[in-house]
């Protein structure tokens, strides 16, 4: 069920973002960019309740890179301080830069774990509906990698159902991450922001497997727990956020899954280990 009705015992995935593509030390000191960087932050946050890292690297100049090798480097960087105790998902995000041939052929070289996919970008139009087909088809059935779609509007998620109804989107493994606020004014979220997306997808909940959150701004935990409240995932970190609850400045990004994991005992959600996410996810 896409709405759950009954939260007691529920686990909760809480995915941090650490990182993103557009960020930078002098936007926040502890905002972690190397490889060692990345691996330190993905300790402090396991430890502080997250059971998935959603990951970005740079290039040799800071800039977003999906460059394959840079990606192994940070991946076994994170292993080394974790193992498997966190999912390590990999962005494939464009940011301008690529192609979604590109960015296809950058999950098939590396072959990650879990990896997440704007619809808007891997299957921008219905002359990309055939390619999409055989690569989501080869991720889920082959190479067994999970994939997060992601939404960013209302539109995105008419989308989203339109191409499950025509089988580009395979029915196993549809985790989706709903963007709260991204064409809001100055990229500031509110927990209503998630209420016209889910009406969308309740005409078809069938459609839908699990699903979580992201949000910009100091109302990000407000919206990761208005999500976790009706069944949802959240997902915080710097990539979208730098704000406590109250306004200030976050010390790091360990600091925004404690808030999370803080207000899920409220909610009577036990929080989800590496592995439990990995069955409610379905990786492999």
């Amino acid at each position: 069920m896409m709405l759950a009705d009954d939260l007691a015992g529920k686990p909760m995935v809480v995915c941090v973002a650490p990182t993103g593509a557009r960020r930078g030390k002098g936007d926040h000191p502890a905002l972690p960019i190397t490889a060692d960087e990345i691996a330190a932050t993905a300790r402090a946050c396991l430890d502080a309740g997250a059971a998935m890292i959603h990951l970005h690297v740079r290039d040799g100049d800071g800039g977003h890179s999906l460059d394959p090798d840079i990606y192994r480097q940070a991946c076994a960087a994170v292993r080394d301080a974790v193992g498997r105790e966190l999912i390590i998902q990999v962005t494939s995000e464009a940011v301008g830069r690529y192609t979604p041939a590109d960015q296809m052929a950058m999950v098939r070289a590396l072959q990650p774990e879990a990896i997440s996919l704007a619809i808007r970008e891997i299957v921008a139009t219905s002359a990309d509906d055939s390619a999409a087909a055989d690569f989501l088809g080869w991720l889920v059935d082959e190479a067994g990698i999970v994939p997060q779609y992601i939404l960013y509007s209302t539109d995105d998620v008419q989308r989203f159902l339109a191409l499950c109804d025509t089988g580009v989107i395979p029915r196993k493994a549809r985790n989706l991450l709903l963007v709260l606020g991204r064409y809001t004014v100055n990229q500031r979220s509110a927990p209503r922001d998630l209420l016209p997306l889910l009406t969308v997808l309740a005409e078809q909940e069938e459609a839908v497997g699990s699903w979580g959150v992201c949000a910009f701004g100091a109302q990000e935990s407000a919206c990761a727990l208005t999500a976790a409240a009706l069944g949802g995932h959240p997902r915080v970190g710097f990539e979208n956020n730098l704000q406590l609850a109250d306004g200030s400045i976050a010390p790091d990004n360990a600091s925004l899954v404690a808030q999370v994991r803080n207000g899920a005992a409220w909610l009577g959600r036990p929080l989800a280990s590496a592995d439990s996410a990995r069955q409610i996810l379905g990786v492999g």
